[in-house]
């Protein structure tokens, strides 16, 4: 008897096992915050998820999958200038596109947003532009509106359609002047208000109610928020009702999703949506950080998976959020056809000939200056800016621009390499080089720098420098140099490769060294991920070429740009 018993458990485990999907998270890594993610069956049953892009130009990208694992770059919703010029404008790193939400109704896609001027106090009335694109075809980014602008003092907003068609928007005030999700009645068409804003939950009583979506199930209405704030305590928390003004009803175990308190590798989980696909099952996406020993995580918050159980009737119960998951079945399949980029954790490498583009993995720290980018027979060509990465004050706009490109880091552990060609440099504080970005205030840059080669205040001796800078505000701001050694005679007048490696979690070796001789590379300095580890966005690796504050437009040319993943780690 107990061995018929042994045999049915293993038969029943095995058919479970394979029955169920093993992944990895995060499933969109690096820069990819406050995720939203749906299921649309007549797009040949294809995934989307839109994530949050603050202050990064293009912005809101668009990932797609068949299988929720092989997730395709296909678009970026803001991709024009003219779509929203305020960008440009708003001060401060956590400023920006903050928290889309990404919806399909009757062959279209709505992506609802704000953009928060975070400078502005809390009460400001201007502080938020909610806004509305869309588009029919999500593949394609120049087909994404400009937006649609409604009237709502608050962030965080998502809509949903009730049974009938009526749309309704839920978000949140600043928690720190009035606490507690909203609801109001809109015209998606053209962002007209319908009717007054109604306070529906105030959640379980944490700090920052937000994120807040509606779902509409067997009856009920299930509201799902954030709370705690995104730190450490950040969580999920749900509530329901039979009628959409309320009262609802907290979900008698509160918080449904949270690592808080845990020593699990992946911190700050929250901000979540859930989603449900072909076969009925249900999933949610989460962003969450991998935090490393020493606190850091400086490729900021990322998209998770779980599934969910949703019985009829019931609450659901979420699975636990860690680095090797299992979860419904859902059948491998091939990368979605069509869209304008790569896989997201794709290695890349580009010598930028004449005639090819730049893909919509490439991005700026806000709007780029026309005619400081472009393809030529000796690589992608920089103009110069007066403006370093830190600029005037570490927070605004550069009149004239900051020129600098880069990608996200997607990887744990990786290699990525530029060279350059200086020969243009003659001036003095005339740079080019590499950096790892997260912001004007946090970033750490390996340059090639021109400086006099005497103390003297008037000096014209110049002579070639690699110079390590960190800016940082963690934990306090430093601007000086953290490295400075002349470049060796046998370098000079030839070009010179950048690289950055992250060979452990915690820090980035930055080194240097004559084009092609890649056994000769000096490592200069270093960088401490938790110099990085601040706000709202994530590391970027890219190129810059600047004046340094002074007169002298230079330009220069990049070649042999490669971005080597190495690993994912995904457990402390």
């Amino acid at each position: 008897m107990f061995l018929r018993s042994a045999l049915l458990v293993s038969i029943l485990a095995s058919f479970c096992l394979g029955h169920n999907t093993t992944y990895q998270n995060p499933i969109l890594p690096g820069f990819h915050p406050d995720p939203s993610c749906i299921f649309v069956p007549e797009l040949d049953g294809t995934f989307f998820c839109a994530s949050s892009s603050f202050l990064v130009f293009p912005g809101i990208p668009i990932h797609a999958s068949k299988d929720l694992q092989k997730w395709k770059l296909i678009s970026n919703v803001l991709n024009r200038p003219t779509q929203l010029p305020s960008l440009n404008a708003a001060k401060r790193a956590t400023s920006g596109i903050w928290a889309p939400t990404l919806r399909y109704r009757n062959g279209t896609f709505y992506l609802v947003t704000t953009i928060v001027f975070d400078d502005y106090p809390k009460n400001a009335t201007n502080r938020f532009d909610n806004l509305i694109f869309s588009t029919t075809d999500p593949f394609d980014s120049k087909s994404w509106s400009d937006p649609v602008h409604f009237t709502f003092p608050g962030y965080d907003t998502s809509p949903f359609w009730d049974d009938n068609d009526q749309v309704y928007i839920t978000g949140t005030y600043a928690w720190e002047v009035s606490p507690g999700i909203q609801k109001l009645p809109i015209d998606i068409s053209t962002g007209a208000v319908l009717g007054p804003t109604l306070n529906i939950w105030n959640g379980t009583g944490d700090s920052a109610p937000e994120g807040p979506h509606l779902y509409r199930k067997d009856g009920y209405y299930y509201l799902m928020i954030a709370e705690g704030g995104t730190g450490n305590g950040h969580m999920v928390t749900m509530s329901r009702s039979k009628n959409i003004d309320g009262p609802y009803e907290s979900h008698p175990h509160n918080p449904v999703l949270t690592n808080k308190g845990t020593s699990s590798y992946f911190q700050n989980l929250g901000h979540a949506d859930l989603f449900e696909d072909e076969e009925g099952n249900w999933w949610a996406v989460a962003l969450s950080v991998r935090q490393g020993p020493d606190g850091s995580y400086p490729m900021g918050r990322e998209t998770v998976l779980a599934s969910v159980t949703w019985d009829e009737g019931e609450w659901p119960v979420f699975s636990n959020v860690s680095g090797k998951m299992s979860g419904w079945h859902v059948d491998p399949a091939p990368v979605v056809r069509g869209g304008e980029g790569s896989l997201v954790d794709s290695s890349y490498h580009s010598n930028f000939e004449v005639g090819s583009k730049l893909g919509p993995e490439f991005a700026h720290w806000r709007f780029p200056v026309e005619g400081n980018y472009g393809m030529s027979k000796k690589g992608l060509q920089l103009k110069s800016s007066i403006a370093n990465l830190t600029g005037m004050d570490g927070r605004s706009a550069e009149k004239l621009g900051q020129t600098f490109i880069a990608r996200r880091q997607t990887h744990s552990l990786l290699n990525f390499r530029a060279t350059f060609d200086v020969s243009a440099l003659q001036e003095k504080e005339q740079e080019v080089g590499v950096s790892v970005f997260l912001d004007q205030l946090h970033h750490y840059d390996l340059g090639l720098v021109m400086l006099s080669s005497s103390s003297a205040v008037n000096s014209t001796d110049l002579t070639p420098y690699f110079r390590v800078r960190g800016i940082t505000t963690v934990p306090a701001f430093t601007s000086t140099d953290l490295a400075l050694t002349a470049v060796p005679t046998a370098w000079l007048g030839k070009s010179v490769t950048f690289e950055i490696k992250a060979e452990n979690i915690t820090h980035y070796a930055l080194s240097a060294g004559a084009a092609g001789k890649q056994a000769e590379m000096k490592t200069i300095g270093y960088g401490n991920g938790l110099g990085l580890t601040w706000g709202f966005t994530g590391a970027l690796l890219g190129v810059y070429a600047t004046t340094n504050g002074r007169a002298g437009e230079f330009e220069t040319y990049v070649s042999d740009w490669k971005y080597d993943g190495l690993k994912q780690v995904v457990s402390n």
